[in-house]
């Protein structure tokens, strides 16, 4: 049986598919309300519960935040899906340039149910968000520049940003867990 990665973005979807074969995953589309907050883990946390009460299944959920440390490293945080869609990658480069701090951290969190149990998962990528580079990657990635590279993630190929991204350290510590929790 394979676990359940609850996710309407097919981008998310492929990419932790990847990172965690061979363990056989599927996307499942499960309308769920999302709490705000502007932490993860709450968020998370409430998402599997809920998924739990529906149905009861081994599922997985992710969160990817990134803060901008000229908005005291609070925002957007959980928020950057509203952030994208309100300023564009565009105008989030240029509300931090103009706040004179481009500096920037993203986090994955992962949280992982079966049963009662859930267990989270985090990665986590130091950089500075620069002006749009790049057509690789979706969301952020085309702002967001890790520390120690010279390239936004959307001019990484996938294996390159798939060897350095907070989602793969994540995915890498439940890969991790999988494995050593699983007959």
């Amino acid at each position: 049986m394979a676990l359940k990665f609850i996710t309407g973005n097919d981008n998310k979807f492929k990419e932790i598919q990847s990172m965690l074969a061979p363990i056989e995953i599927e996307q499942f589309n499960l309308d769920l309300a999302e709490i705000q907050s502007l932490d993860a883990h709450e968020i998370i946390r409430h998402k599997l519960t809920e998924a739990m009460k529906q149905e009861q299944d081994e599922f997985i959920v992710e969160d990817t935040s990134v803060y901008l440390e000229c908005l005291n490293n609070q925002l957007p945080g959980p928020f950057i899906k509203w952030f994208l869609e309100s300023l564009q990658p565009q105008g989030i480069f240029e509300l931090a340039k103009s706040m004179g701090n481009t500096k920037a951290y993203a986090v994955t969190l992962l949280g992982h149910a079966s049963g009662d149990n859930v267990e989270f998962f985090e990665g986590r990528n130091d950089g500075e968000v620069v002006a749009p580079i790049g057509d690789k990657d979706f969301g952020w990635g085309p702002i967001f520049k890790p520390d120690g590279s010279d390239k936004t993630y959307g001019q990484m190929e996938r294996e390159e940003k798939y060897s350095v991204s907070m989602r793969a350290i994540a995915a890498g510590k439940l890969k991790d867990f999988l494995r050593n929790n699983h007959a």
